[in-house]
């Protein structure tokens, strides 16, 4: 199954036609002689904005580029910069940028493509050009090889909710404190009418586009509620699909049912039924995703050697179907997820995992590939449920996109806005038909995409925060101005940062000398430590689970010391590593392996030195925490010397002879932990 949302279909046909432009590409069609210093600055920012180690690192020419920019600068260093780069240095940036976002299959088939990447460097602006001429070809080539594969029965494409919103917010703001009782919500936002249009319009333009009504939809985020469900229904949907927790979940919200095990009931379809106000009884079918594999394919094999990655995931799968044997015959495991996001992640685009997967997935004939809807056709749900749980596929709540006073804020100004197209309307009722009321309304359906939201708060970032910020104001300010009205001044000013931000991390305060335990054992031993939340620390993309809550770090005269929580989740802690990974000093990594014998040892470009407790004067412990230290001597590191880390997360893979292991998790994301061996002075100063 793929599922492709409308917006993005009508943005591909843009581009295709070249109606469509942006900054982006003005910037790499302009000339690199005619470049000013703000263009270069703008280049040099964003033009490095790919995933470093899968798409600008294998590139001789563009890892030279980005070592000579620089990895970790600010904005302002780039007035600076920009100086030091001659004009087919430029050039060459503006086509990388542009080529590395190109699928490695066009590299494979297509030869002016692949010539590209074997010249590598001095491209001129006649090859820049062709480059984007040939973007735009290969954009007029995805919808129809959608169709093609769906017509031949290869493939099934559902839909989502045309401008991408959080239906059941759209259509009751108030549904949110159902899964966030003490959520601090805004003025209450109701439009159900907003909804149904934004669901109509989608299986209107799926139908031009397929020539055919869509079966299914994924509704934004996997967002579900019972009004949603019935409105998707009134639709003529067949199914829609979200998380595993809102099944159980929903589950406990109709407890007459008897289950056996949580993980049981996830492998079948469901149906859900309600009946609506004027009597009518409506149903739909309902799918919920297995989280762990989706996340594993989204967030976790990018790293792992990929017949590793597709090893661990075929094991899963054949856990999965040891539940139902022999009592049933077959299951059905929904894999779910992001389509566009981890693929960057991946070497080749996630080709050579993709493929080996498929293999494996083909030879076994225990399993069997097929289309929700065909699925739905040969085992209809044997299970009714009568209530749905409102959230998410993100932590089964609204939270990413309402409750911060971010949110709020632009939750607010979409009440105003709204408010004042209904005003307008009752003044102008003979306006009601007229394409500028129409254009309004429709700048008004795209503010009430889910993606303006995602950036405010401290859930995600971007890097680009604030150009999310203004388009979402900017296609409000659109209502005004097509209509002819004064724009309200609060639009004019940013909602992102408006607010205090919440803090991920706080330095050392003062010495310490915690007890190794494995347990708090006073309120007061890590009160002066540094800290860092992996809870509250934001990046692009949202992994559902982690491993680590949070850590702390802090030291004495001689010693640092660390503490870790970890999530009480159902994994086995033993197949994990726990490690500090030193980029100050360089080339050195603390390791720890939980279990009923704690493993925990250093490595460096000297070996690998056992630290079990007492041995160099190390200390580790386990219970409800992990706490453990280390002597700076151990790691030569002298007073005033500066000290680096991060803290990573590995999962160990056991073959037949030998293991590995695979980073899944590293803490801060994009980001380390600095600071200093300290001086004797150091608690004084704390103080003062």
């Amino acid at each position: 199954n793929f599922n492709l949302v409308p917006s993005l279909l009508v943005q591909l046909e843009e581009y295709a036609n070249g109606t469509a432009t942006d900054k982006v590409l003005k910037m790499t069609l302009k000339p690199a002689s005619e470049l000013t210093p703000e263009d270069k600055v703008y280049i040099l920012y964003n033009f490095f904005m790919a995933n470093w180690g899968t798409m600008v690192e294998p590139y001789p020419r563009y890892r030279e580029l980005l070592n000579k920019r620089g990895k970790y600068i600010s904005f302002n260093e780039l007035n600076r910069i920009q100086n030091y780069f001659r004009e087919q240095e430029l050039r060459d940036l503006q086509v990388w940028f542009n080529l590395a976002w190109i699928d490695p299959y066009w590299r494979w088939h297509d030869n002016f493509i692949a010539d590209l990447f074997k010249k590598g460097k001095n491209f001129t602006e006649e090859e820049k050009i062709k480059l984007i001429e040939k973007q735009r070809e290969i954009c007029g080539k995805v919808v129809s090889k959608y169709k093609e594969a769906q017509e031949k029965g290869q493939i099934e494409v559902s839909v989502t909710p045309f401008y991408h919103p959080i239906l059941p917010l759209i259509y009751n703001t108030e549904i949110a404190k159902i899964s966030m009782p003490d959520v601090h919500l805004p003025r209450k936002f109701s439009k159900p009418e907003d909804a149904k249009l934004q669901i109509q319009k989608a299986i209107e333009y799926y139908e031009k586009i397929f020539g055919r009504k869509p079966q299914g939809m994924w509704p934004s985020e996997g967002s579900v509620s019972e009004d949603i469900a019935i409105l998707i229904s009134e639709a003529g949907i067949n199914w829609i699909a979200t998380d595993e927790d809102i099944l159980f979940n929903t589950i406990r919200m109709q407890q007459s049912m008897t289950i056996k095990t949580p993980r049981q009931i996830l492998y079948q379809p469901y149906k859900i039924e309600k009946t609506t106000q004027d009597g009518t009884t409506r149903s739909l079918n309902i799918i919920f995703r297995d989280r762990a594999l989706s996340d594993s394919i989204g967030f976790m094999y990018a790293r792992w050697n990929p017949d590793d990655a597709v090893n661990d995931f075929m094991s899963k799968l054949k856990q999965i179907c040891s539940y139902f044997q022999p009592e049933k015959p077959h299951c059905f495991v929904p894999v779910i997820l992001d389509g566009e996001n981890c693929w960057e992640y991946y070497p080749n685009d996630g080709w050579d995992f993709l493929r080996k997967l498929y293999t494996e997935i083909s030879n076994n004939p225990n399993i069997e590939t097929v289309t929700i809807s065909e699925y739905l056709k040969k085992f209809p749900p044997e299970i009714t449920l009568r209530h749905l749980f409102p959230g998410s596929w993100i932590n089964s709540n609204f939270g990413i996109w309402i409750g911060h006073p971010e949110d709020n804020l632009a939750w607010e100004y979409l009440n105003q806005t709204r408010e004042f197209l209904e005003n307008y309307i009752e003044k102008h009722p003979e306006k009601k038909e007229s394409q500028e009321y129409k254009n309004a309304f429709e700048e008004m359906l795209i503010a009430e995409g889910s993606d303006w939201c995602w950036w405010y708060g401290e859930d995600h970032t971007s890097g680009q925060d604030d150009v999310f910020d203004y388009l979402f104001r900017k296609h409000l300010m659109n209502v005004y101005t097509i209509l002819g009205e004064k724009i309200p001044d609060e639009l004019y000013l940013a909602i992102k940062g408006k607010f205090k931000k919440k803090v991920t991390f706080y330095e050392p305060k003062d010495f310490i000398q915690p007890v190794i335990d494995g347990k708090v054992t006073n309120y007061f031993e890590w009160l002066s430590s540094g800290s860092y939340s992996a809870e509250i620390s934001g990046s692009a993309l949202h992994r559902t689970e982690k491993m680590i809550k949070e850590f702390y770090y802090g030291f004495d005269m001689n010693n640092l010391y660390f503490r870790i929580d970890i999530h009480e989740n159902d994994f086995a802690i033993e197949d994990f590593l726990f490690n500090v990974l030193f980029l100050q000093p360089d080339n050195k990594k603390i390791s720890i392996r939980l279990g009923q014998n704690i493993e925990f040892f250093l490595k460096d470009e000297k070996g690998e030195k056992d630290l079990k407790t007492g041995a160099f004067g190390c200390q580790v412990a386990f219970k409800k925490i992990l706490e453990f230290s280390v002597p700076f001597d151990l790691l030569e590191i002298k007073i005033n010397d500066p000290i680096e880390f991060v803290i990573t997360v590995e999962k160990i893979i056991q073959n037949k002879e030998t293991s590995v292991s695979y980073e899944i998790e590293r803490w801060p994301y994009q980001d380390s932990i600095k600071l200093v061996r300290p001086t004797e002075e150091f608690s004084a100063k704390s103080w003062t």
